[in-house]
């Protein structure tokens, strides 16, 4: 098969896929369940990819490099794109928003320390240089001077240069950051507006638990369809607080000494003595 109809069908391959994550996307917006889907659709694609580059010759020079250097990038960013988007997802804090800022904050810098480490090169793609291609985008082809993977090796040399995998960490990490970006400003707009609010929890945040968990199993919630910690996410966000890891203060407030009803019985008691002086009045 000649390189230009291959190329035709890469590009084909590439649209059809585009259109397939777009399908993936669904209006609850949960991006752990998009990211997986993507990525089984990401990775049939790449084997078939692979299969129609890996056993063939390219005419020439400059086909091999725009292969390497512009079409294949393209498909394996998105994989490394979703791949991390799910990992960041699914490690998450089940915390407040400032927890979650942070959080997505440390993200950004890893990007920033990934881009200082690829500062060289990365100041070569971003001139669209040309003079490294013939060395760096063909196949058994590279110098062993420049900054190479450490796994550089464990590559499959039929589908592989020394330098299209940190071109698809470029385009990924660009989509990447506008991600994190549109968390980020999203978890600031929703600080701002809760720093407004003039409801904040003064009490003890065992307090506020053990008051969420007996309405949550009071079916007060939805009827009940609803999981606690969507429950006390909301509380979190709502209150502006942190509650931590409410699966252990649950199981502490259970077995302590003094009973697992303290904070409902005080506020029962103090609403009991209020309407008895109040009767009096």
């Amino acid at each position: 098969m000649v390189t230009k109809t291959i190329f035709r069908k890469v590009t084909q391959l590439h649209d059809d896929l585009e259109l397939k994550i777009n399908e993936a996307y669904d209006d609850n917006g949960d991006m752990m369940k998009v990211a997986e889907k993507s990525l089984l659709l990401i990775d049939e694609s790449i084997r078939t990819l692979k299969e129609m580059i890996s056993t063939h010759h390219f005419e020439n020079l400059a086909q091999e490099v725009h292969f390497f250097k512009k079409l294949k990038p393209q498909f394996i960013s998105k994989f490394i794109y979703y791949s991390t988007i799910l990992d960041i997802e699914s490690h998450k804090p089940n915390a407040g928003n400032k927890a979650l800022k942070k959080y997505y904050e440390a993200e950004q810098e890893k990007l920033k320390v990934f881009y200082l480490e690829q500062a060289e090169f990365y100041s070569y793609y971003r001139r669209e240089a040309t003079y490294l291609d013939h060395k760096i985008f063909v196949r058994n082809s590279y110098d062993l001077k420049m900054k190479l993977s450490f796994g550089f090796y464990n590559f499959d040399t039929s589908f592989t240069t020394s330098h299209d995998h940190v071109i698809a960490r470029f385009i990924a990490n660009q989509q990447l950051g506008q991600y994190l970006k549109k968390q980020i400003e999203n978890l600031t707009d929703n600080i701002t507006a809760k720093a407004l609010s003039p409801l904040v929890w003064s009490s003890s945040k065992v307090g506020l638990i053990e008051l969420v968990y007996a309405l949550y199993h009071m079916r007060c919630f939805n009827g009940g369809n609803i999981e606690l910690s969507e429950v006390i996410k909301f509380v979190e966000k709502s209150l502006d607080t942190d509650l931590g890891n409410f699966h252990k203060t649950v199981f502490e407030i259970r077995n302590r000494k003094q009973g697992p009803t303290k904070f409902l019985q005080l506020v029962s008691d103090n609403l009991n003595q209020f309407f008895q002086s109040t009767e009096s009045e």
